[in-house]
């Protein structure tokens, strides 16, 4: 019977001890790496996720992100502003304005999908890593710290020369070539004309 049989022992008794002190004398031989992390700073890889860096300027409190952070770690406040018709005889208009942006870090999981979500590119993650604190209500950090942090953002990297060029640009240049195509001959129809 199959149930009968006992497993065999591999190799001989003592042998799992040998290959742990193999290793063990393995390591012992070798020379130590440490990294002296405080004076010399860390090379970090391109896309590494630091902090999450706000750019005031493009952000419409469209509140997208804080709906849809899981953890609820993004306090966003605003009011409304009303703005003064561009032309006369227009109407006004309201838009909202920021009045606090702030990430309690302390519940952050680093998920990323508030930058993902925000439609007007008002988020980045920067490389930025020591922000800590030694009270952990402190971790709630303001929008005037979420801004320093914005400017630690690295330039994305460039384009694939070989890629394809995109539809919005392509269509631009096509809509633009015919523009002058159609200027150019209204200029000649003119200078004809005028001849």
């Amino acid at each position: 019977m199959a149930a009968d049989k006992k497993p065999k022992p591999s190799g001989f008794p003592g042998s799992g001890l040998a290959k742990g002190l193999a290793v063990t004398l393995r390591t012992m031989t070798k020379r130590s790496v440490t990294a002296q992390y405080p004076d010399v700073q860390p090379d970090l890889a391109p896309r590494t996720r630091g902090v999450i860096g706000l750019f005031e300027e493009n952000c419409t409190v469209c509140m997208l992100c804080a709906r849809e952070c899981p953890d609820w770690c993004i306090y966003i406040d605003s009011h409304k502003e009303t703005v003064p018709p561009a032309a006369p005889g227009g109407r006004e208009r309201s838009r909202n304005v920021l009045d606090r942006f702030a990430i309690d870090f302390s519940l952050c999981m680093y998920c990323g999908i508030c930058i993902e979500v925000c439609p007007f590119d008002a988020l980045f993650w920067s490389p930025e890593f020591e922000y800590a604190e030694t009270d952990i209500r402190e971790l709630t950090h303001e929008r005037d710290k979420l801004r320093e942090w914005m400017w630690t953002v690295p330039e994305p990297p460039a384009l694939d020369p070989a890629a394809e060029e995109p539809k919005e640009i392509a269509a631009a240049r096509k809509t633009a070539d015919k523009l002058a195509a159609q200027q150019a001959a209204a200029d000649a129809e003119t200078s004809g004309e005028d001849a």
